[in-house]
This record gives C-alpha cells, structure tokens and sequence, in this order.
C-alpha cells in the first residue's frame, strides 16, 4: 500500500483545492499529473491499484473543500438552514430561502444515489491516465458547445443579471438566490444531476453543474452561485463517507500528511472561489474550455505516443 509523503499531500492538496471549484476537475487533474511526474509521485498516487488509499486521501482532502465553501457562503448558509428549518415547521415553501433550501435538497438527490451505486465501478476501469486524458478534453469540448449554443454562435457574451423593479434594495446575492429561486424542482434537479457525470474522471463538477445551469436559463454568475452551493454538501458528504479508512489501523502514517493537504486544499479552495465568484461576473468558460481541450490531448499523446 502506497504511502502519502509531506510534499505528496500539499501538492495534491493546492491542486485539488484549485481545480474541484475551477471548471477543470480535481479528479483528472489528481490522475493525470501524478502519472506525468513519474516516479514515486505515480507510484503512490495512483488510484486505480489494488489497496490504494489514495482516491480515499483525495476525498477526505474534499472536506477542506467544501469548509472553505462554508466559510465563504456562511451568510447564504445561515439562510439557507434557517429557510429549511422555518419550511418544516411552518410547512410551507413560500420565501426565498425556503425555496432555495429545497431545491439545493432536491439537487443534490441523484448524484448522491449515483455516487453510491457507481463509485467504485469509475475508479477501477476508467481512473487511469488514458480514459482520464479523453475525458478532460471532452470536458473542454463541452464548456465550449455550451458558450456556443448560449451565445447563438455570435461569440457575444449574453447579457448579464439585470435588477427587476422593486429588487433594487436586495444585496446581490439576495438577488441571485431570486433568481435561481424561479426555477422548477426539475430544472434543479437537471442541474444537480450534471455533476454525475464528475464521477467519470476529467469531467468537471463545477463545469458540468455551470454549464446546465447555464442552458436552464441562468447567466454564468447564478449558475456558478448555484454550483458552488450544490457543490458543498456533495463533496462534504463524499468526504465523509471516505474518511472511516483513514481513521482506522489503514490510516497510520497518513493522518499527518492528509492534515497538511488538508490546510493546504482550504487555502486554495477559497482563494478559488473568491476569484472564481468575481470572474463570472462578466467572463465566460472559453479559457477553461480552451485548457481543458489542449490539456487532455496533449496528455493523451503523450501516454500514447510516448
């Protein structure tokens, strides 16, 4: 069984705090680097030998994610929880909260059952560098049709989020939580289901949940708002499902290194969203589709021709 070294686990750990929120994913990254490294790092960070921990280590480094996620919506969080506990005990789904709260519940449904059923059967025939490689750049191709159909094929960036009469005294994120609010439960969970096709490796969870929410009708900093709120109890919930292993007798020897990664993942992870949170405000998904294409072929051609 491979073992995460000091360097191993703040590498990864940057890494994955950067690219699980970046419409580039965290798990081709984590799959694909190691094996350009060489050496020990793809040696130990391998995720599809037999007794590896290391996809365990990945995950468990996801709980950093998705608390600097906490920590940098905890405004909406708070509403959030408290709309959900008002729905219940009042029994209706009438303020914005509310509602919100509810189709962040109902989002998060199906990839949670997928999640379940389909985990190990992705990490064992496709979490290699080859399938990986294809992925990321078909990861690419889709950010990039999706800008395409949403702008019509003129390349202009559709309008961005205007303020209704009668808004004008909402925060802007009280405005954006309106906005996603006047969506379906269907739309919702259309959207929430997109991030099942993160299981595959090289396909983005963020990129995927942006993109459908962006052909559901929302503009890029909605549907990246959306994500990012979908994205924290599903990787938290993933994280804490992984964890038991590294918790046990198998997890000597790599509890030190994971805390590490651990800090080193928040630290990235919510520097990634503040970025990530402004640059939606007026930008589009072309550079991560333009990265993502060249980044899986590259890697492709150098696995196969190599």
């Amino acid at each position: 069984m491979s073992v995460l070294t000091y360097p191993e686990a703040v590498g990864v750990g940057l890494l994955q705090g950067v690219t699980e929120l970046f419409p580039v994913s965290s798990l081709g990254h984590s799959i694909l680097i190691p094996a350009l490294l060489g050496g020990h790092w793809k040696h130990d960070l391998d995720v599809s030998a037999d007794g590896s921990l290391y996809l365990n280590e990945l995950v468990g480094l996801h709980l950093a994610t998705a608390l600097a996620l906490v920590v940098y919506f905890w405004r909406d969080w708070v509403r959030v929880i408290k709309g959900l506990t008002t729905s219940i005990t009042q029994r209706r789904i009438q303020t914005v909260d509310q509602k919100l709260a509810w189709l962040i519940i109902t989002a998060c449904i199906p990839v949670g059952v997928a999640g379940v059923a389909l985990d190990k059967v992705f990490r064992t025939t496709l979490g290699r560098p080859i399938p990986t490689a294809i992925f990321l750049a078909l990861n690419g191709i889709v950010l990039f049709v999706t800008e395409q159909l949403r702008r019509g094929g003129t390349g202009h960036r559709r309008a961005g989020a205007t303020v209704a009469p009668g808004e004008e005294h909402l925060s802007a994120e009280e405005q954006s939580d309106l906005r996603i609010t006047r969506m379906t439960i269907r739309q919702a969970m259309t959207i929430g289901a997109a991030q099942i096709l993160a299981l595959l490796p090289g396909i983005s969870r963020s990129g995927s949940t942006i993109s459908a929410g962006i052909f559901k009708g929302l503009n890029h900093e909605d549907s990246a708002r959306f994500a990012f709120l979908l994205a924290t109890p599903v990787i938290g919930g993933a994280a804490l499902l992984k964890l038991p292993p590294l918790l046990g007798a198998q997890g000597n020897g790599l509890r030190g290194p994971l805390l590490a990664g651990s800090v080193a993942a928040f630290i990235a992870a919510y520097l990634a969203t503040r970025f990530l949170v402004r640059y939606f405000e007026n930008r589009t998904l072309i550079p991560f589709a333009i990265y993502c294409t060249l980044a899986g072929l590259g890697s492709l051609a150098y696995f196969t021709l190599g």
